[in-house]
């Protein structure tokens, strides 16, 4: 294993692009300043390199603190063009009054450094109840959950070009039961079909390309939440198990199904905080009470990928995808993680992780 510290230098940022043009490398050079947590690591094997993503600054209530960070994310995913999107944490889990509607980031290519004067800039699309990006789809489409946690209703939206337009879901007609409850995760099929967890119905729902329920109970599991099909078509599964938000241990567990719906249960253990297939299907995911990346093999044997310390943990995480767009960036194929600080949940920040995937994965 490598260990890769984090001091107060500048040692990290975002790397220029292989063909940086001047937006990119202003961006880079901005991250550039922004310092890591003293006396932290992070553990990654032999080969592979981090550095900072997106960072922001003023964000922390605890200024005393001095962690860096923009306000807390856990689901973000990429299109086609290396877009980076986050959506705002929202309360989901968690009771009490508060203002449930926040908005979703778009990063560009080269990363950014957020601050409170700054941020709007950032924003995509207008506000929404506890929005969590799902994914994206037909290359332009980027898919969004919401949830009403008073009528506890949700819905799936599309968004194009910042335009937010309901595609599942919703507010029921008079006299019928709402399609979504608490919708999570969604992930798209080679067919068009679309698959969404809802957690609180504990149930994940198959959807057509037009967004009609297709099947209501294509597969009954205890508190799903993330989700993700691979290129054989076999649909994975997090789920939350018997705890009733995910900051808790669980035991969680990930299924796989085959095309035909036939499931088996892979890994079990704390609940996932968010998973991603890499682009030879391995799926890596993040776990935020041991503090670790792992794989999950064919054969349902965990790999250790990289492991945290000073009580950093990582939230979610996903793959560039590898189109003519990202590679001319400079992130196709790269891991970006959405990671903690010091326990200090209230702010993250975005690691992007680059290296020898295929051959790391194709070991094991």
């Amino acid at each position: 294993m490598r260990t890769l510290i984090h001091r107060r230098t500048p040692s990290g940022g975002a790397p220029a692009p292989r063909r940086p043009g001047t937006r990119i490398a202003l961006f880079a050079l901005a991250l550039l300043l922004a310092p890591w947590p003293a006396a932290a690591e992070l553990l990654l094997p032999a080969g592979f390199t981090a550095q900072v993503y997106v960072t922001g600054e003023g964000f922390d209530t605890d200024a005393s603190r001095g962690v860096r960070g923009f306000p807390s994310s856990s689901t973000l995913t990429f299109d086609h063009t290396g877009a980076l999107y986050l959506a705002r944490s929202g309360r989901r889990y968690i009771g009490g009054e508060v203002y449930d509607r926040s908005p979703l980031y778009r990063i560009p290519v080269g990363g950014a450094r957020l601050t409170p004067d700054s941020e709007a800039r950032y924003f995509y699309g207008p506000p929404l109840p506890n929005p969590q990006v799902a994914g994206t789809r037909r290359a332009r489409e980027l898919l969004v959950t919401t949830f009403d946690r008073e009528r506890r209703i949700g819905a799936l939206y599309r968004m194009i070009d910042g335009r937010a337009e309901l595609f599942a879901g919703g507010t029921p007609e008079r006299g019928l039961q709402p399609v979504m409850r608490q919708p999570e995760g969604v992930a798209v099929d080679s067919a068009g079909n679309v698959y969404v967890a809802d957690r609180t119905q504990g149930l994940v729902i198959r959807l057509d390309g037009d967004g009609r329920v297709v099947d209501p109970r294509y597969y009954a599991i205890t508190r799903p939440r993330l989700l993700a099909v691979d290129d054989g078509d076999r649909l994975w599964v997090g789920s939350d198990g018997n705890a009733e938000a995910p900051i808790q241990p669980g035991p969680g567990e990930i299924v796989q199904l085959s095309p035909q719906g036939a499931p088996g249960v892979v890994h079990r253990g704390p609940v996932p905080a968010g998973f991603g297939l890499s682009p030879t299907n391995r799926l890596f995911v993040a776990d935020r009470h041991e503090k670790q990346i792992f794989i999950v093999t064919p054969d349902g044997k965990r790999v250790a990928f990289a492991s945290f310390t000073e009580n950093d943990a990582p939230r979610g995480l996903c793959f560039a995808p590898i189109t003519p767009e990202t590679k001319r960036a400079g992130v196709a194929g790269d891991l970006f993680v959405i990671m903690i600080r010091g326990g200090a949940w209230p702010v993250n920040e975005v690691v992007r992780i680059s290296g020898p995937f295929d051959d790391f994965a194709g070991q094991r």
